[in-house]
């Protein structure tokens, strides 16, 4: 399909499942206990909020449909936190792209996936849309910057171990039905010189004899915690010489200079066109629009259609509404450019 539309990953969870209070002040990259059902009720509540997820995305008209990240306090800390060698009662420090000091995962020990984490997530999604599914897991080289080393002093081998994790992690997905996994990569843009010295390193290792589509998303963090935003990346070009075949870039917000794309030519992009810092709902015409300006540098068959970022900040409403006119102005843009 031309112009096929997408989330990012994340879509609001309901307010009877997690603290969206709590929520709202941070992005948890250890357990932060959100939950607001019991333990022994929680998974079959997840359950039901992924399904409502799903139905959501059908109904506003997306092609590509995620589980909503429904599962998940933030977008890292599940997979993150599931690991060996991580001490997650004690957790360590480092500091986050706004400057300030927050708690994260402690590596105590070699870093070790010991069983899949998100497989059966991958599983209900799929059990529940004949749609095209992404499925969507945090990168070794933020997961790395995200963490307290205590064990091996050396911030690429971290990266390296988790990389492999996410290489386990990426072709079970890919076995049990996905048709793409993305991985989440904010930090590269925050830490650019870390990134070109072991950061695609790292990539691919996670890529390694992985045979699916893969999407490698960067963004400048969630509007609802990061509110002003450059107008360029300090590191995108770069991932042309990744293995990843899709990238994920936010570019309403920032109102990004859109040239970077030529700079990605074998790459399909996943255009940010919906601006999760405003809460007024975009029209059709203003998303055809968006989608307008990147195919000055970009041809309409190397795009898909995303909200810059995870929606799961927004309130519910008007994550749909925003959803909803992703979709439509999408198609407006398959009519302009068809005839149809």
């Amino acid at each position: 399909m031309l112009l096929p539309t997408s989330l990012v990953g994340s879509y609001p969870q309901p307010d009877w499942l997690i603290d969206r209070d709590k929520l709202s002040k941070q992005v948890p990259r250890v357990r932060a206990g959100l939950w607001l059902i019991a333990g022994d009720k929680l998974e079959a509540a997840q359950d039901d909020a992924t399904i409502l997820a799903i139905r959501d995305q059908e109904r506003a008209g997306l092609d590509i449909i995620t589980d909503g990240e429904q599962r998940r306090e933030s977008y890292s800390n599940r997979f993150a936190t599931a690991l060996d060698g991580i001490d997650i009662e004690n957790p360590g420090t480092t500091i986050n792209r706004s400057g300030k000091p927050i708690a994260v995962p402690r590596v105590v020990g070699p870093i070790r996936r010991t069983r899949p984490v998100e497989l059966r997530d991958l599983k209900v999604l799929r059990a529940n849309t004949s749609r095209t599914i992404k499925a969507t897991v945090p990168g070794p080289f933020t997961m790395g910057r995200q963490a307290q080393d205590d064990y091996y002093k050396d911030e690429e081998a971290v990266a390296m171990d988790y990389a492999a994790a996410v290489n386990a992690e990426i072709k079970d997905l890919f076995a049990a039905g996905a048709d793409v996994v993305q991985i989440d990569e904010p930090w590269m843009q925050q830490h650019p010189d870390k990134a070109r010295q072991y950061g695609l390193k790292a990539l691919d290792r996670a890529l390694a004899g992985v045979t699916g589509t893969v999407a490698v998303h960067l963004c400048f963090g969630y509007a609802a915690v990061v509110h002003d935003k450059p107008s360029g990346y300090s590191f995108l070009p770069e991932l042309e010489d990744s293995k990843a075949q899709q990238i994920s870039i936010e570019a309403a917000q920032p109102k990004l200079d859109l040239k970077v794309l030529q700079e990605l030519p074998s790459k399909t992009i996943i255009l940010g066109v919906i601006d999760l810092s405003d809460m007024t709902i975009e029209t059709p015409q203003l998303v055809a629009g968006r989608i307008r300006g990147a195919l000055a540098h970009v041809p309409a068959d190397r795009v898909v259609v995303a909200p810059d970022c995870g929606m799961k900040y927004l309130p519910r409403a008007v994550a749909f509404g925003k959803m909803k006119a992703m979709a439509e102005g999408a198609a407006l843009m398959r009519r302009e450019l068809t005839g149809a």
